[in-house]
């Protein structure tokens, strides 16, 4: 097995991963090259991956990569014996179409997927004939941004296997010169260090890293299975020109960076708005108040600062903002030391008041900043997204910006991220990891030192314009623009940039004549820019607007051959094999990386790799106190408000479906008021995209439910609103799952008839004669005539399908399905709960797992009546406990019957 991940954060985020599972007697990844090119920011990378097939039979080879998620795939071929065989980038919906028909078949699919922090995996495979050869090659782009005033290569290696030629060459060049480079990174120990050279001149450096495979042993975590850890390239560039450097290409293109640093920096006014809601339990409090007491102390005495915290309420530290003075820093420290969880979640609440406090304090010559921390969804007060989203952007009005932190996998990242970008910020993932405090302060380094104000790049003589007018520029950042040159007439191409700098306006301007270079180099900056801030465009747009916009960016996409959310790549094979299609997974990446051994095994568990796991994010919906009974979550629609992101920029899947047991006489729903304070347990990692169970334990006596059949609950997320339906099925009935005809691919689970317990068993069915049945026991896979029994810790693969079965999950992939079975105990009973972590891309399946977001809105309170889809039905409230996920919250919804919720006759699930 091989796995190389090739990661550049920061401003140069380079990072893949080969993936695969030989023995040297099978097949040998005999060479396996990582080629990066960075000129002016923009990094190009190759990676090439060789392997030959030793048996004396065809195998089937796999090719995994890695990649940043801010880079586009522009490139993906395959030799094989002599013949190429290109990918070819196409509109997702032609692409899918022509994915459509080959899986017609049950042939297999390429595919990315989030894993981590900042990957996406691409996997696709081939068959190579007896003792024969194949080379993998893929290109990305991305433009790499500047972070506290340095770019970062960071280099993962993770090969499994000691690689005979394993090199990794990195060629960065900068026309304003590089001021220092250095070389990081466990990687950069032990002998290891003697396998790297470092070579700087001025305006090239070059980082080679030639690894023997006696050195590919003995690192800190490396031994016979090869390297295991990071290799990070650090680098800089000179600011000796405020106005920065521009380059042309011969074609007319240009782009200018802009980082001046030489300037005094700004008084800031600073509003934190902090989520104490109760799923902000335990650790993430405890980080939170670790990184704001560290803030607080580097906060500048000119400084201007307030705290708030909320959950159904809001609280100030004072209701003004304060000087940043030792006594009310003393003093905030205290307040921040006194943050403890509870109740729901008024994010409008919350930001309009931190937006009054920075609009009731203008101070000439500062800079005005407003950071939201939360965790999940508003569940009290004002509710609909697009209203709170609305009501921001109405008390803001352009003044100031607003940065929005998600922590962890329960927030709608996407809300947050089209709240941000419409009030001028930014939105981050905060992950809910043992480093969440240094992330979060992180975060704060990057925007503490404000240097410019209102800032305005102007092109006179210049078109097609990137994005020119930022509201800050902070120190150890960078602004880039890109565009054309009007009729390629540099005489007439006047740059030049206007800001305010404390109390005063300044102007810089141009200098040195723009460089010409002689490629399309430039061109390909300027696309990658206009796409990507198209794409962050569409987000914040609706109607035929919208539509305008992602034609043009989807226009751009196929003309440079990037994979974007918009577009798809196909990938050719040799005649007689499928045609995968390879998607880009939505930024804003739900996912995370599940932590294993290391070694990529059997017992290994991945998100389409192995020996590390993708991750999905599960928003948080709160429950109102302890109830009764359990639930069923669905992720939005594509376009709608609070969906979760897998497969590309306005891709999503459709249903996230929760179910819960609870035994059927524990029924009266707990009438509650929306607004309701809630009691939030501590939220865990899930995935979006799936369906998962709960649970909801029974308020009743047991001598009222001893004989009773259990009742399972299932919860239907709703579009543009926070709390979900959630409905019950009662028996141990057995029910679709997954139904999809065109795959000739069936998933049924039967419900056990415990009390508080979920599936006893799932069955899938591949094809006429490929069965797997997976208990809490073992997993039997009938193939044919062939009958095996699987009890422990190993990878199982039966024709299309691949099953990893790890301690407490069982991991199922069959092209571009992905189904995570969880195995969860209660009161010594053990039970299994399936997710759908990647739905089927052409949204023709059936099933409870391929449910649609419901639409509702209310019409009466109280009683409570909602209307949905269009049919006025009785609601109660209701509550669970969340299954789906590690340690189980408590979610919140409204109880209806389950043919309203499905909207169609619920036996038309069972089976």
């Amino acid at each position: 097995m091989e796995n190389a991940v090739f990661k550049v954060s920061s401003v140069l985020l380079l990072l893949a991963l080969v993936t695969t599972l030989p023995t040297k007697e099978d097949w040998d990844i005999y060479s396996f090259h990582i080629n990066s090119t960075v000129t002016s920011r923009y990094a190009t990378t190759v990676i090439t991956s060789r392997v030959a097939n030793r048996m004396d039979e065809s195998k089937e080879i796999e090719f995994h990569v890695r990649i940043p998620k801010n880079a586009f795939i522009s490139k993906f071929r395959m030799f094989i014996d002599g013949q190429l065989y290109d990918g070819a980038v196409k509109a997702k919906e032609q692409a899918q179409q022509e994915y459509t028909q080959a899986v017609s078949s049950g042939q297999s699919a390429g595919m990315v997927s989030s894993v981590g922090r900042t990957l996406e995996e691409f996997k696709t495979s081939v068959n190579v004939a007896p003792h024969k050869k194949v080379t993998f090659e893929l290109t990305y782009e991305e433009l790499l941004k500047r972070r506290i005033g340095k770019y970062e290569l960071q280099i993962h290696a993770r090969p499994m296997q000691p690689v005979k030629d394993f090199k990794v060459d990195v060629y960065i060049h900068e026309k304003a010169g590089i001021s220092f480079i250095k070389v990081q990174g466990g990687l950069s120990t032990k002998d290891l260090a003697n396998a790297i050279t470092k070579t700087h001149a001025d305006k090239e450096a070059w980082v080679h890293f030639y690894p023997t495979e006696d050195q590919q042993k003995t690192c800190d975590s490396c031994g016979e299975q090869g390297m295991n850890g990071d290799l990070v390239v650090v680098y800089d560039v000179n600011r000796n020109a405020s106005f920065g450097d521009i380059k042309q290409s011969s074609d007319g293109y240009f782009v200018h960076h802009f980082a001046p640093s030489n300037l005094a920096r700004i008084s800031k006014n600073v509003v934190f708005i902090i989520d104490q809601s109760g799923s902000m339990h335990g650790r993430k409090i405890q980080q939170t108040r670790t990184a704001l007491l560290q803030i607080l102390s580097e906060l500048a005495e000119d400084d201007y600062f307030g705290l708030i915290t909320f959950d159904s309420e809001i609280f100030h530290w004072k209701r003004e903002l304060v000087q940043a003075s030792q006594e009310n820093l003393g003093s905030a420290k205290e307040f921040v030391k006194s943050i403890n969880d509870r109740g729901a979640t008024d994010i409008n609440l919350a930001v309009l008041e931190g937006s009054r406090m920075l609009n009731a304090h203008p101070r000439e010559g500062s800079a005005s900043i407003l950071i939201l921390l939360t965790d999940g969804d508003p569940t009290s007060g004002v509710t609909n997204l697009g209203r709170i989203k609305s009501n921001v952007k109405e008390a803001i009005a352009g003044k100031f910006p607003l940065y929005c932190l998600g922590f962890g996998y329960d927030v709608d990242f996407e809300f947050l991220k089209t709240m941000s970008l419409q009030n001028d910020g930014v939105a981050r993932r905060i992950y809910d990891d043992s480093d969440a405090d240094i992330q979060l302060r992180g975060f704060y380094v990057e925007v503490a030192t404000p240097l410019l104000t209102d800032v305005t790049m102007i092109y006179l003589g210049g078109t097609n314009l990137t994005q020119t007018n930022f509201s800050q520029y902070y120190d150890g950042s960078e602004i880039v623009v890109a565009g054309q040159i009007t009729d390629n007439n540099v005489e007439t191409f006047i740059p030049q940039v206007v800001a305010i700098s404390r109390n005063s306006k300044v102007t810089f301007s141009e200098t040195n004549r723009t460089e010409i270079v002689p490629d399309d180099h430039i061109q390909r900056v300027w696309a990658y820019l206009t796409v990507k801030q198209l794409l962050e465009k569409e987000l914040q747009l609706s109607g035929p607007e919208k539509d305008k916009v992602k034609e043009e960016a989807l226009e751009l996409s196929l003309k440079y051959s990037f994979v974007t959310p918009l577009t798809s790549m196909v990938v050719t094979k040799p005649q007689g094999e499928s045609t995968d299609v390879l998607h880009k997974p939505k930024e804003g990446g739900t996912d995370r990386v599940e932590q294993s051994s290391g070694r990529v095994s059997a017992g290994s568990f991945g998100g389409g790799g192995y020996g590390r796991g993708g991750s999905h994010s599960f928003r948080k919906t709160s429950s109102i106190t302890r109830g009764q009974r359990p639930m069923l979550h669905l992720p939005m629609r594509p376009g709608a408000a609070g969906h979760i992101n897998q497969h590309g920029q306005r891709r999503l899947y459709d249903a996230l479906v929760v179910m819960q047991s609870v035994p059927a006489a524990a029924h009266p729903p707990t009438a509650l008021h929306p607004g309701a304070d809630i009691d939030y347990d501590m939220v865990e990692y899930s995935s979006p995209d799936l369906i998962l169970p709960s649970f909801v334990p029974s308020t009743a006596t047991p001598t009222t439910t001893a004989t009773a059949p259990p009742s399972h609950r299932f919860l239907m997320k709703a579009e543009n609103q926070s709390i979900p339906l959630c409905f019950d099925v009662t028996g141990n009935v057995r029910l679709k799952l997954l139904h999809s005809p065109s795959r000739e691919l069936f998933v049924n689970g039967e419900l056990d008839s415990v009390a508080d317990g979920g599936f006893t068993k799932i069955v899938i069915h591949v094809k006429p004669d490929l069965y797997i049945d997976i208990d809490v026991n073992e997993i039997i896979v009938r193939d044919g005539q062939t009958l095996t029994h699987h009890t422990g810790e190993e990878q199982i693969t039966a024709g299309s399908v691949t099953v990893i079965k790890r301690n407490k999950e069982v991991d199922v992939a069959t092209g571009d399905i992905r189904i995570v079975i969880l195995l969860h105990e209660r009161h010594g009973e053990k039970f299994l709960w399936p997710v759908l972590r990647r739905h089927p891309s052409d949204n023709k399946a059936e099933g409870i797992l391929a449910l649609k977001p419901a639409v509702y809105e209310e019409v009466q309170t109280p009683p409570f009546r909602l209307q949905i889809n269009g049919q006025e039905v009785d609601v109660g409230r209701s509550d669970a406990v969340d299954y789906s996920i590690a340690r189980a919250p408590k979610r919140g919804c409204w109880l209806v019957s389950a043919d309203a919720a499905l909207q169609r006759p619920l036996h038309d699930f069972i089976v």
